[in-house]
């Protein structure tokens, strides 16, 4: 009777310890799942905060509402949902019918992808988003990062010693920008210590437009290896294809056949190296000169809006690329005939094949 006793009290912790916690049993799996997509865009369609549009969408089953930030920074919003068992969202609001909102996306010079933001005079935002350092990004929603994880991290942190240890991160349109901005953010405070290196995320950017630079794609995509992030697309929706990007030949990487353009033109005898250089010009400055005019007009002359908006912000130095390339794994969303059929393409509505409903229709005839 002894042995027996004390048996069956070890039974409940060998159990435990054979199958993991109840807790445990919600952690978050990596790879991209329908429904657990699905569900974050009903989510996603509340943080809109607009009940005429969201009303149209069913209520998420998994997930409770229990935050709602006030507005900050450039028009932005996030709220926090949880299941009570271990996992929460944090959802980030897209672009809304405020000017303001809109600048946050016209405001798109590129800066280092580590530095710091002086936004106002007793806020300073430091940053670490990737470890290459000809990694940048989008200068708008960076802005918009900051204010938002200022308010994010203390909620973390208390839902964390509310004992939930997994985050799913999503955004949809510019929410899904400034998602990816946020989960390499978070990243870099755990390689810091600076939050608790146990905390899982898992993102889901959902009609996003391109975040940065080749060089933050390649580091953003080596952080969330392995299942951890996707960057959801509908074929018919043009947001995704945004910022306009321009290529020089400086965006490539140190080891390429343009280094040394003066040594390969010198080698070449007369008339060839005239010829060569010619057509190396040709080449180059026309979308160097592009640059410099995207740098004058969504760099320079949009930050002076956002000091009428921030009065205390400092503009930063800018990069002098806008490589912006499309990030993270994709999972592309077809729109076939059926589609169309559905979703026509308009003249009058420039959103037709990006708002919630279109990409829940293509989502939900995944296999």
């Amino acid at each position: 009777m002894k042995y027996t006793s004390i048996l069956s009290c070890l039974l409940p912790f060998i159990f435990l310890l054979l199958t993991g916690s109840p807790a445990r049993a919600q952690l978050l799996q990596p790879g991209f799942d329908k429904s657990e997509y699905l569900e974050l865009m009903k989510i996603s369609a509340r943080s809109t905060n607009s009940p005429a549009y969201y009303d149209t969408f069913p209520a998420p089953l998994e997930f409770t509402q229990v935050y709602k930030s006030p507005t900050m920074g450039l028009d932005n919003y996030w709220d926090l949902w949880s299941n009570g068992k271990g996992k929460a969202v944090i959802s980030i609001r897209g672009t809304t019918t405020n000017a303001v909102s809109w600048l946050a996306n016209v405001y798109a010079a590129m800066v280092p992808a580590k530095g710091e933001l002086q936004l106002e005079d007793d806020f300073r935002f430091n940053y670490s988003l990737a470890d290459n350092p000809r990694a940048a990004v989008h200068v708008g929603w960076l802005v918009s990062t900051a204010y938002l994880a200022r308010d994010i991290i203390p909620k973390i942190d208390s839902a964390v010693k509310s004992g939930t240890s997994d985050f799913i991160i999503v955004g949809h349109s510019q929410g899904g920008a400034i998602a990816y901005l946020l989960t390499s953010y978070l990243y870099g405070l755990q390689r810091q210590s600076a939050i608790p290196s146990n905390i899982r995320f898992k993102t889901y950017c959902s009609a996003a437009p391109k975040p940065g630079n080749l060089y933050y794609a390649y580091d953003y995509e080596a952080m969330t290896f392995g299942g951890w992030a996707f960057n959801v697309v509908n074929a018919a929706d043009w947001v995704p294809e945004s910022p306009i990007s321009i290529q020089t030949l400086q965006d490539f990487n140190n080891t390429n056949p343009f280094a040394d353009k003066k040594a390969l033109v010198k080698k070449q005898k007369f008339p060839n190296n005239l010829v060569l250089k010619h057509v190396y010009n040709q080449l180059n400055n026309p979308s160097r000169r592009a640059g410099r005019r995207y740098q004058k007009y969504l760099g320079k002359m949009a930050s002076g809006f956002v000091k009428k908006q921030i009065p205390g912000y400092q503009p930063p130095a800018y990069i002098n690329s806008n490589n912006y390339v499309r990030t993270g794994h994709m999972i592309a969303l077809a729109a076939d005939a059926d589609y169309y059929q559905r979703f026509p393409d308009s003249k009058e509505n420039i959103f037709a094949h990006h708002l919630h409903n279109a990409y829940m229709y293509l989502a939900a005839k995944l296999p």
